[in-house]
């Protein structure tokens, strides 16, 4: 690897695993950044680096000798605050890995695998929303440095493990009630994704309370932070993206797709529709037929529920010594699937369900939106090549429990469809849709 190789970090659908998928992380030797908005950004030359290495008081840099001890923690905290952008600077802090705290290089030798693993820290979940950033290995003053540059987030506040850390200075600190204020005050200042759109005439009483506190919270939220502050109900919508403002408390599409009372209401898209179609034809006879609506929690669990229902499993007990229990689908896959189908979907300008049509050798999950952003029908489904047309959704995904990482979605389905003998998993993609299909194993 040349001493200016650059690691340009994307994620793709979600996945419900924690394995590392080494495609997640694409070497890009170009000299300009391609984010995964599509939005150019000038890389920053050795002079801005070394300009920054030697600001001792900058809230833009963060400097450690090696990534071990609680390197990671705080590293992982800068790389969050940095996301914030609270003094809104609008450019990008940068994680030196290598250097002491003076700034003068260790003289570390920088691995590929340390790299990968700097490059982890946006897909593996525990900075919600994801950040815009890359990694690379440099050479300042003379010496090999990791180099994590962090631009600011379009849609903060940004947490890292429940926690927004904000820089004051050279320090990292959690922030403040009024610090969250002015952070969601610069989201509504932004161009947002549709799913950040307050939705009149919505109001207050459209969100389910008693879901939100008891459900969504906690696990958006640390303990000790929700137990700590005096936050208003408003307040805490609105840190969440699930109102617009403590002052414009009009719920988002966001929220009322996560802790809506009838999201269907307001966004007549956001169902599941399944059919048990006995053949291999549309035209052909439906033996089960289901509309399945409710918040993104009661369409997933309701859609498991009608997929474990139809799902057969065959036993053998006389071919071999064991018994052997065989189905013509992995449910992972199917879930992963359907999941990844409802959250990239697009929301905006359309009325069209997820379908999931299940044929006699087929199932067919469909999802309305065709590639977005950096994606092509070209490049689609390979590791490490995707966008978000959803960034918040995805967190609410992660936050609810159906996405443990990103990045493995589609690798994790397509292991779990030839460990279970299917034929290999086939895309249709079209401008407007997208549709996985799913043949059914011999």
């Amino acid at each position: 690897m040349s001493s200016h190789s650059r690691w340009n970090c994307r994620i793709s659908w979600p996945s419900l695993d924690f394995r590392k998928v080494s495609g997640d992380i694409r070497l890009a030797p170009t000299h300009k950044l391609q984010y995964d908005n599509q939005a150019t950004m000038t890389r920053l030359t050795d002079t801005e680096l070394e300009a920054l290495l030697d600001d001792l008081e900058s809230d833009r840099a963060e400097r450690k000798e090696s990534w071990a001890g609680d390197s990671p923690e705080k590293g992982s905290q800068a790389i969050c605050a940095f996301a914030n952008d609270l003094p809104n600077h609008q450019k990008p802090g940068v994680l030196f890995v290598g250097v002491e705290d003076n700034g003068a290089p260790k003289n570390m030798a920088v691995s590929e695998q340390l790299l990968l693993t700097l490059a982890d820290l946006k897909t593996s979940g525990n900075i919600l929303p994801p950040p815009t950033m890359t990694v690379e290995k440099r050479i300042l003053k003379g010496s090999e440095v990791a180099v994590v540059v962090a631009w600011p987030a379009d849609s903060p506040p940004v947490r890292f493990k429940g926690r927004i850390w904000i820089r004051t200075g050279p320090r990292r600190g959690i922030a403040s009630a009024q610090d969250e204020r002015v952070l969601n005050e610069k989201r509504r200042h932004r161009d947002l994704h549709f799913e950040a759109h307050p939705v009149s005439p919505c109001t207050l009483k459209d969100l389910n309370r008693a879901t939100f506190e008891d459900d969504y919270l906690p696990n958006a939220v640390a303990a000790d932070v929700l137990a700590a502050n005096a936050r208003s109900y408003e307040q805490r919508l609105a840190s969440c993206g699930m109102i617009a403002s403590v002052d414009e408390t009009i719920p988002t599409v966001l929220g009322l797709l996560c802790v809506g009372m009838l999201p269907r209401t307001w966004i007549p898209g956001s169902y599941i529709q399944f059919l048990r179609i006995r053949g291999a034809k549309l035209s052909d006879p439906i033996s089960d037929e289901l509309e399945i609506s409710g918040t993104i929690s009661e369409i997933l669990r309701r859609l498991d529920e009608k997929l474990t229902a139809h799902l057969t499993t065959s036993v053998d007990f006389t071919s071999q010594d064991k018994e052997v229990r065989t189905s013509p689908y992995p449910l992972v896959a199917l879930q992963q699937l359907a999941r990844n189908a409802v959250m990239h979907r697009s929301y905006e300008g359309t009325n069209a369900p997820v379908r999931v049509y299940w044929f006699d050798d087929r199932i067919e999950i469909t999802n309305p939106g065709g590639p977005y952003g950096s994606i092509t029908a070209q490049n689609f489904g390979q590791p490490g090549r995707a966008d978000y047309r959803n960034p918040q959704l995805a967190s609410a995904f992660k936050i609810l429990g159906y996405a443990q990482r990103f990045g493995a979605g589609i690798l994790i389905a397509r292991e779990a469809l030839q460990k279970n003998g299917n034929p290999t998993l086939t895309f249709q993609i079209e401008q407007n849709f997208i549709a996985a299909i799913i043949h059914k194993a011999s």
